[in-house]
C-alpha cells in the first residue's frame, strides 16, 4: 500500500491531465469568448449558461464518484471509465466549438446541449481520473509528489490549447474563425485520445481495501472489520443506492440554486432566499449526521461521512475559491489583451508564459511543501499570488512586459493551489477510513471535482456579468471602450478577493503534516493485519 511510484508512472498519470485539460483550459480560457464573439451568444445568456450547467454537472460528478466506487473489473475501478470515455470526450469538444447555422434561439439550444454533453463526458473521463491517484499509493509524499506531475502534464495541455489555439484558428481557418476554432479542436481531440490511453495503460491500481460499505463501529485504534451485528448493504443494487442518493441531493441542489439566482439576480428577494434556504439546509445536515448508522443506506452513509469529515470540508470550499481565483484570472484573458492591451495575439504568448511558469510551480511543490509543510505552503502560496495579482491594477496600459512579470510571478504560486488541493483530497478520503473504518476516495475525489467545477463555472459566469454590466457587446465594437474599466478589474483586484479568502479558510485546516504521518501510519498498521477487501 505504502507503493513508491515509477518515474513512468508518474509521467503516464501526468499526461491524463495533460489530455484533459485540451479540453478543460480551453473551454475555461476560450469558450466564454468563443460564444460572445463568434458564435453570436450574448454575454448574460452565456453566463447563464456557465452557471445551468456546472450546476447540473457537479450532482452527474458525485453520482460518478459512487458509480466508479462500486466499479470491480480486472482493470480495477478507475481505469475503465477513463478509457471508455475519452472518444466522446473528444467528440463533444469539436461540437462545442462547431458554428452550424441556426436563429438565435437555435444556437442557444445547441449551445446547451453541447456544452451538457461536453461537461458529461468530462464528468465520466475525469472524476475516476481524478480517483487513481488515491488508490496508486498510500504514501502521503508519494501523492503530493504524483499531484506534481499531474499538474505539469495538466499546464502542458494547457500550454498546447491556449498558447498556439489563437494561432491554429488564424492559420487553419483562413480568416474564418468559426472554421478554424472546428478544426483546431479536431487537432486536439485527437491528442486528446492517445494521452489518455497512455495514462490507462501506464498506471496500476493498488489500494482495494474496503470502502464505505455497511455501517460499523470503527474507531481510529479498531481494525477494518465489520461489527458483526450491523445489516448488510453489499446485495443492494446500484439502482437502490442511486435513488437513495437521489433523496439526499436536495440537500446540495437547493442551496446552489438560491446561490446561484442571487449570484445571477442579485436582488432583495434572492438574497433573503439564499439566507433561509442556507440555514434550514445546516439544520437538515445536522439532523442527518446524528441519525444511527444502523438506519442508514450504504449511500446515505457515504454522504454521512462526508458531511463529517472537517478536513474535507474546508478543503471543499478552499477548491471553489482557488478555482474562482484562478478560473477569473482566466477567464478574462481573452479579453485583456483584445481590448485592453490592444494586441489579441499578446493572449496567447501570455498563456504560453503562465503555463510554461505552472509547470514548475507544480514539480516545486513537493520540494516547497516538505520545506514548509503543507498547510503553511497553501498560505503562503494564496497570499503571495493574490498580492502580485492586485499590483496588475495600477501597471500602466501599454505596459506589456510589466504584465508578464507580475502575471508570471503570481501564476508560480498559483500554480501549486490545485497540486496541493487534489493531493490533500486523498488525505480526506484517509482521514475518514481512519475515523470511521470506512473509504470512498471516487466520492471525496467526485465532491472536490464538482466544487472545482462549480467554481469555474461561476468565475465564468462572473467575468461574462462584470462585462454585461458595463454593457458589452462582442459583436458591437461601439461598446468596447466603456467595458475596460471591468476587464482591468477582472484581471487584478476582484480574483485577488477570492485569494486572501481562501488563505483565511485554510488557516483552519487540522491536517498537518504531524497528524497526516499519524494517520497514514495508523492505516498501514491496520491493512497489514487485514485482508484487502473489495466494495
Amino acid at each position: 500500500m505504502n507503493h513508491k511510484l515509477t518515474l513512468k508512472e508518474k509521467v503516464g498519470y501526468g499526461m491524463g491531465d495533460a489530455a484533459a485539460n485540451l479540453v478543460w483550459r480551453g473551454a475555461l480560457a476560450y469558450l466564454a469568448v468563443f460564444y460572445t464573439d463568434t458564435f453570436g451568444i450574448t454575454a448574460a445568456a452565456a453566463a447563464l449558461l456557465f452557471l445551468v450547467v456546472r450546476l447540473s454537472d457537479g450532482v452527474t460528478d458525485i453520482i460518478m464518484g459512487m458509480i466508479a466506487d462500486r466499479t470491480q473489473t480486472k482493470m480495477g475501478k478507475f481505469r475503465p471509465w477513463i478509457l471508455g470515455s475519452t472518444p466522446f470526450l473528444g467528440l463533444f469538444m469539436v461540437l462545442c466549438f462547431t458554428t452550424p447555422e441556426l436563429s438565435y434561439s437555435g444556437k442557444l439550444i445547441y449551445a446547451y446541449l453541447t456544452y451538457i454533453g461536453l461537461t458529461l463526458a468530462y464528468t465520466v473521463n475525469n472524476v475516476p481520473y481524478s480517483a487513481l491517484m488515491g488508490v496508486m499509493t498510500s504514501d502521503d509524499r508519494e501523492r503530493t509528489s504524483l499531484s506534481g506531475f499531474r499538474f505539469a502534464g495538466a499546464f502542458l495541455g494547457g500550454l498546447l490549447v491556449m498558447g498556439c489555439l489563437p494561432m491554429l484558428v488564424e492559420l487553419l481557418g483562413e480568416g474564418n474563425n468559426a472554421t478554424g476554432y472546428q478544426y483546431t479542436m479536431w487537432l486536439f481531440a485527437t491528442l486528446l485520445v492517445v494521452l489518455m490511453c497512455v495514462t490507462v495503460f501506464t498506471t496500476k491500481e493498488r489500494v482495494t481495501l474496503q470502502q464505505a460499505s455497511e455501517p460499523q463501529n470503527a474507531n481510529p485504534l479498531s481494525s477494518v472489520v465489520g461489527s458483526g451485528d450491523q445489516p448488510s448493504h453489499a446485495a443492494r443494487s446500484l439502482a437502490s443506492e442511486l435513488m437513495d442518493l437521489a433523496k439526499q441531493l436536495p440537500l446540495i441542489l437547493i442551496p446552489l440554486s438560491t446561490i446561484t439566482a442571487f449570484f445571477y439576480y442579485r436582488n432583495l428577494i434572492t438574497g433573503v432566499l439564499f439566507i433561509v434556504v442556507i440555514a434550514l439546509t445546516a439544520i437538515a445536515v445536522k439532523q442527518l449526521t446524528r441519525r444511527p448508522e444502523s438506519k442508514n443506506t450504504r449511500s446515505q452513509q457515504d454522504i454521512i461521512d462526508l458531511l463529517s469529515n472537517k478536513p474535507w470540508l474546508i478543503l471543499l470550499g478552499m477548491g471553489f475559491l482557488t478555482m474562482m481565483f484562478n478560473g477569473i484570472k482566466y477567464g478574462v484573458i481573452a479579453y485583456y489583451f483584445k481590448y485592453y492591451m490592444g494586441n489579441e495575439l499578446l493572449t496567447g504568448y501570455f498563456f504560453i508564459a503562465l503555463l510554461v511558469v505552472s509547470i514548475f510551480g507544480a514539480l516545486a511543490t513537493s520540494k516547497l511543501a516538505t520545506m514548509f509543510g503543507r498547510k503553511k505552503l497553501f498560505i503562503i502560496a494564496l497570499l503571495t499570488s493574490s498580492l502580485l495579482t492586485s499590483a496588475i491594477y495600477f501597471v500602466p496600459q501599454k505596459s506589456v512586459s510589466a504584465i508578464f512579470i507580475l502575471g508570471c510571478c503570481a501564476e508560480f504560486f498559483a500554480a501549486i493551489l490545485p497540486t496541493l488541493f487534489f493531493s490533500m483530497l486523498g488525505d480526506s478520503a484517509d482521514y475518514s477510513e481512519y475515523r470511521t473504518g470506512r473509504r470512498a476516495t471516487g466520492l471525496v475525489y467526485s465532491a472536490g471535482s464538482f466544487v472545482q467545477k462549480t467554481g469555474g463555472g461561476f468565475a465564468g459566469a462572473l467575468v461574462l456579468l462584470v462585462l454585461g454590466s458595463y454593457g458589452y457587446n462582442g459583436l458591437d465594437i461601439n461598446t468596447i471602450n466603456q467595458t475596460l474599466p471591468g476587464m482591468k478589474s477582472l484581471m487584478s483586484w476582484i480574483p485577488a478577493l477570492f485569494g486572501f479568502a481562501g488563505a483565511a479558510l485554510i488557516c483552519l485546516y487540522p491536517l498537518n503534516d504531524e497528524k497526516q504521518k499519524e494517520v497514514t501510519q495508523a492505516l498501514l498498521a491496520r491493512r497489514s493485519e487485514q485482508p484487502p477487501i473489495s466494495a
